[in-house]
């Protein structure tokens, strides 16, 4: 059975603190339990003397690259001072006979495989963690969050655009009634196959209000806001009542998916996974992030939305063409007002189309017509 190799001999300085001169020191590397453990020979006594540090009491260098090798080694051994290596191959051969394996860390710095390997792996991750654990977290932390805090959130936000930007409606009372009486015989139904939250019970109501475009939205809790714009376009465009209700069953959607509550937990889950990940994630990183994810996550609810209302749709036995043709007459309508924009205002609203959660109107419309929407699951 062939014996180990003696450990190798390395000459170097030792300054122990008690006197400017470096003694002349021979050094070896030895295995130990924690790591390798440095003994020091010391040359210059009658009688050579070694002392031996064990792993813990030596600050090891980083291991480098062959081709960056420092020109001295600089070992320090805390209170004992330090040591001065010439020769850094020697040094470093003696690590490696002695079982010194680089950390990954170490392997990354000296290393470009593992540097792109560990890379591609940091990406897979985010990228995993984006796409699934985000959204599952979210969907998770949502269940948590009560249904108090979102009826005040709401109280408060319909609040503050009451007083910048909405007016009160000025359709009749008439219209008004009939149109709740369709968004109350929607919601009977509503089943429990399409709620995302079984035990969620949100507080239906219809509000109707003016001093916006021809939309629709929902808030958290079940408020649901319908412009008059919106009432007037699907009758100039003589479409029945189909086309509001469909509209109606989109936002239905939003709220039994507590798609606002979402968006606002899963951007903090983002943004606190960036920060595990990135470390101090700067302000303009964190906007850009807010922004583009922000939007991937918007478009995902507008494609749950439309299934549900497709879905909700076919249950109540109305149809959704009308509601696609309400979407393409809304789409015309602002390509016309568009065209008539001055160049500068026209860039601004193909970025703000860019920005939109559903860019892809047309062939909405079409899948629309047809019963089907994209990205359903079955």
């Amino acid at each position: 059975m062939q014996s180990p190799p003696s450990p190798a001999l390395i000459r170097a300085r030792w300054f122990n603190g008690q006197s400017s001169r470096g003694r002349d020191v021979l050094l070896t590397l030895e295995p130990g339990r924690q790591g390798p453990a440095l003994r020091v020979h010391v040359l210059d006594q009658a009688h050579a003397a070694s002392r031996r540090f064990e792993h813990t009491e030596v600050e090891w260098p980083p291991v480098w690259s062959q081709h960056r090798a420092p020109a001295v080694v600089t070992v320090a051994l805390f209170d004992a001072g330090s040591l001065e290596i010439d020769s850094p191959q020697a040094w470093q051969d003696a690590l490696a006979q002695a079982g010194e394996r680089p950390s990954l860390t170490q392997r990354m710095q000296t290393h470009w495989p593992a540097f792109l390997g560990v890379l591609l792996v940091a990406a897979i991750g985010v990228v995993a963690f984006y796409r699934y654990g985000t959204p599952w977290a979210a969907a998770q932390i949502t269940r948590q969050v009560p249904l108090s805090w979102e009826l005040s959130l709401t109280e408060r936000a319909l609040a503050q655009l009451d007083q910048g930007y909405l007016k009160p409606s000025k359709l009749s009372a008439e219209r008004q009634a009939e149109l709740r009486r369709q968004f109350d015989a929607l919601l009977g139904r509503l089943g429990p196959e399409l709620k995302r939250y079984p035990s969620y019970t949100p507080r239906f109501s219809l509000a109707f209000r003016s001093g916006m475009g021809a939309n629709a939205f929902a808030l958290p809790g079940g408020t649901v806001v319908m412009t008059d714009a919106l009432v007037e376009t699907a009758a100039k465009n003589g479409l029945s009542d189909d086309a509001l209700i469909g509209v109606l069953a989109h936002e239905i959607g939003h709220v039994v998916h507590r798609h606002t509550t979402r968006l606002v937990v899963e951007q903090g889950v983002l943004n606190m996974g960036l920060g595990l990940a990135l470390g101090d994630v700067s302000s303009l990183l964190s906007l850009g992030s807010t922004l583009l994810t922000g939007l991937a996550y918007r478009r995902q609810h507008e494609t749950e939305a439309d299934c549900f209302a497709v879905a909700l749709m076919q249950r109540a036995q109305r149809p959704t063409g009308p509601m696609a043709d309400l979407l393409l007459g809304i789409a015309a309508a602002r390509e016309g007002q568009r065209k008539d924009q001055p160049a500068k205002k026209a860039e601004r609203g193909s970025f703000s189309e860019w920005l939109s959660s559903h860019p892809d109107t047309r062939q909405r419309a079409e899948q629309l017509k047809a019963g089907q929407a994209s990205g359903c699951k079955t």
